[in-house]
């Protein structure tokens, strides 16, 4: 996962205009130990805006023969999350299929070295962990933020829980050892069951994150220019001051574009414990996305969700100043 304050990846065709281009593969796992999670209301994707091209690279990668030993100058045109293979890595995600929703399964995957097939086993350390995994369903309405546990031959596992049936999109974000810089895999996961599918929420400036947590959002999401985020956490209406470290920093923060769940991940700028955490962000086009900002007060981290368009300012749409 990379330290920089810009989102790291993302920019491809919507499924619903261009085709679904994703690749196929399994993985997921438990939040760190010691930690309770509760997560806010999520919501269902709506196509956004894409380019052809990249929608052909996804859908090479989907079948395993784009990605592999691709230079780093095309790679950087696929978003993050888009490909199950960049720059010589592949995500191998073992479990594809869950049996049943709301029951507790294992996900096992591996990220593999195409050269070589090896499962890679050394890994920078990012943020408190060596790989960070975000499962989230294709309609936006489930999200989880998982930390798989690593054997010694390379092969990660973790156990999760999905609570409706459907379509998922599987994240790994690491940096090898031997690379420079972080990248973010991505790959299908399917739970067995009726699907009905979410509405995506409409877009608010306030977020409830369960049990008197309030989360209000500031600034916007621009597209092709840095603008910078401000949330504030709030207690029974008090500010919280004295939120707790997560990960390294006091507030985590991911994007997934709706459509074609292009993944986006940032971390905030330097500041304290809180109400406020910033971030600063760069979203790649015009469009719909999902955030979802991890925080941690009182021993338990929990989820705040917002539906944001990018490419708008706030006065452009007043409805999202409130519920």
């Amino acid at each position: 996962m990379k330290t920089g304050l810009k989102i790291t990846a993302f920019a491809a065709a919507v499924a619903a205009t261009f085709g679904t281009a994703y690749g196929v593969g399994k993985g997921v796992d438990p939040v760190t130990a010691g930690e309770q999670r509760t997560a806010g209301h999520a919501g269902a994707g709506h196509a956004g805006g894409g380019h052809e091209k990249e929608a052909e690279g996804a859908e090479k990668a989907q079948d395993g023969h784009a990605g592999h030993g691709t230079s780093a100058a095309g790679a950087a045109a696929v978003p993050g999350g888009l490909q199950i293979s960049e720059r010589g890595y592949t995500l191998d995600l073992r479990t594809r299929h869950i049996a049943a929703a709301g029951e507790r399964s294992e996900l096992s995957f591996a990220i593999t070295k195409d050269d070589t097939g090896r499962k890679v086993t050394a890994y920078r350390t990012e943020h408190g962990k060596q790989l960070h995994l975000i499962v989230a369903s294709r309609d936006l309405t489930v999200y989880r933020h998982l930390h798989p546990a690593r054997a010694a031959d390379g092969t990660w596992r973790t156990p999760v829980e999905l609570p409706k049936a459907g379509g998922y999109r599987v994240f790994a974000d690491f940096t090898p050892r031997t690379e420079k810089e972080g990248l973010t895999l991505g790959a299908d996961l399917s739970v067995a069951g009726k699907h009905a599918p979410g509405d995506l929420p409409a877009a608010s400036r306030t977020a409830d994150a369960g049990d008197g947590y309030e989360v209000r959002l500031g600034g916007g999401l621009g597209a092709g220019a840095a603008s910078e985020l401000t949330l504030s956490v709030a207690r029974n209406g008090k500010p919280v001051t004295d939120l707790q470290p997560y990960l390294g920093s006091y507030g985590h923060l991911v994007a997934l574009r709706s459509g074609d769940l292009a993944y986006l991940h940032v971390h905030p700028n330097k500041g304290g414990p809180g109400p406020e955490v910033s971030f600063a962000a760069t979203a790649p086009s015009n469009g719909t996305y999902r955030l979802f900002l991890d925080f941690k007060h009182d021993g338990t981290v929990r989820t705040a969700e917002f539906t944001v368009h990018a490419g708008r300012s706030a006065s452009d749409h007043p409805q999202e100043h409130g519920h």
